[in-house]
C-alpha cells in the first residue's frame, strides 16, 4: 500500500509549514496572479474589439497573451493551494500534466517571439513587400507552427519521462517540470537526454538565433536610414525587444537555478513567481506603455465607458398670464 502511494503521489517539500511567511507568499501570489489575468484579458479584449488593431503584429501579441494566461494558470493555482496546505502533495499524473503545460508555455513563447521578430524584420527591411509576404494565410501557418511543434514535441517528451521508474517521491520545488521528474527516476536513459537536447536546440536556441538575426538585419537597415526612420524602427521594435530580453533572461535564470541541489523557501517562491507571473504580467504592460495604437485604443475604451449626460430638456417658453378682470365681467359688474 505504501509502495503504491509512493509511485502515485509526490510530496512537495519546497513549502514550509503553514505560517506567516506562507500567508505573505499567498497574498503576493494571488495579487500578481489576478493582475496578470486582468492585464492579459484586457489586452486580448482591446485587440479583438478595435479594428485598427487587426494587424499581424497584434494578432501575434494576442496569442502571446493567451500563452501567458496558460502559463500562469498552469502554475499559480497549485502553488497557492500548497502554500495553505499542511502536507502539500501532487499526484504523479497531475505532475506530468503540469510538466506538459509548463513546457508548452515556455516553448510556445519562444516560438511566438521569433515569429514576431520575423514580422518586424519584414516590416522594416522589406516594407514594400510586407503585405505580399505577411498575408493572413501565412499568419495562420506561422501561428500553427508556433503551437503544433511545441505541443507535439513536448507530448513526446512527457510520454518518455512517464516511462521512467521512480525511486524517490520528494519534489524540492513549488511546481513540476521535466528536470524535476527526471531527478526522481531510478536511472536516466540516453534517449531522454538526446531528445531533451533536440528540443532545446530546435525550440529554444533556433528561435533565439532567429530573433538575433532579425534584429541584426533591422539594425543594419536602420543604420543607413534617416533619423526619422530610425526613430520609427526603434519605437516599433523596442517593446518586442524588451519582452524578448526579459523572457529569455528569466527562463535561463530559472533553468540554472533549478540545477542547484539546495534551495531556500524564499528562493523557490521567487523563482516560481519570476517564471510563471512576471513575463505574462510584463508583456501587456510594456506594449500598453510603449505602443501608441494600444494607448489610443485604451483611451477610446475609457471614453466609451464614461457616463454620458442625459438628453437636454426642451426650452420652455413662459407665457405671462393676464390676471386683470375680463372687460365683459367689468360691464356686468357695473
Amino acid at each position: 500500500m505504501n509502495q503504491s502511494f509512493l509511485y502515485t503521489a509526490l510530496s512537495l517539500t519546497a513549502y514550509s509549514p503553514p505560517g506567516l511567511l506562507n500567508y505573505v507568499f499567498f497574498v503576493l501570489c494571488l495579487l500578481l496572479y489576478v493582475l496578470t489575468l486582468c492585464a492579459n484579458v484586457l489586452l486580448i479584449a482591446l485587440i479583438l474589439s478595435d479594428p485598427h488593431l487587426h494587424k499581424p503584429m497584434y494578432t501575434f501579441l494576442l496569442h502571446l497573451a493567451l500563452n501567458g494566461i496558460v502559463g500562469s494558470c498552469a502554475v499559480c493555482p497549485k502553488v497557492m493551494q500548497s502554500l495553505l496546505s499542511r502536507d502539500p502533495f501532487m499526484s504523479y499524473g497531475g505532475c506530468l500534466l503540469q510538466v506538459l503545460f509548463v513546457n508548452v508555455y515556455t516553448l510556445c513563447a519562444f516560438a511566438i517571439l521569433a515569429v514576431m521578430a520575423y514580422d518586424r524584420y519584414i516590416s522594416i527591411c522589406k516594407p514594400l513587400q510586407y503585405h505580399t509576404i505577411i498575408t493572413p494565410g501565412r499568419v495562420r501557418v506561422l501561428l500553427a507552427a508556433a503551437y503544433l511543434f511545441p505541443v507535439g514535441l513536448t507530448a513526446v517528451q512527457v510520454y518518455l519521462t512517464s516511462q521512467l521508474p521512480l525511486c524517490r517521491f520528494a519534489v524540492n520545488k513549488m511546481f513540476c517540470d521535466n528536470l524535476v521528474v527526471v531527478k526522481l527516476a531510478c536511472f536516466r536513459r540516453d534517449l531522454d537526454n538526446v531528445y531533451g537536447l533536440f528540443i532545446v536546440c530546435s525550440l529554444v536556441l533556433f528561435p533565439f538565433v532567429c530573433v538575433l538575426l532579425s534584429y541584426m538585419q533591422i539594425l543594419s537597415v536602420s543604420w543607413r536610414a534617416s533619423k526619422a526612420s530610425q526613430r520609427k524602427a526603434l519605437s516599433t521594435c523596442a517593446p518586442h525587444l524588451i519582452i524578448f530580453i526579459n523572457f529569455s533572461t528569466i527562463i535561463f535564470y530559472s533553468v540554472l537555478y533549478n540545477r542547484r541541489d539546495s534551495v531556500s523557501v524564499l528562493g523557490n517562491f521567487l523563482n516560481s513567481t519570476l517564471f510563471a507571473l512576471l513575463p505574462p504580467l510584463f508583456h501587456p504592460l510594456v506594449y500598453g506603455l510603449r505602443t501608441k495604437e494600444i494607448q489610443r485604443s485604451i483611451q477610446k475604451l475609457l471614453l466609451a465607458a464614461r457616463p454620458r449626460p442625459g438628453p437636454a430638456l426642451p426650452h420652455l417658453r413662459v407665457v405671462p398670464v393676464d390676471r386683470s378682470p375680463h372687460p365683459a365681467s367689468r360691464r356686468l359688474g357695473s
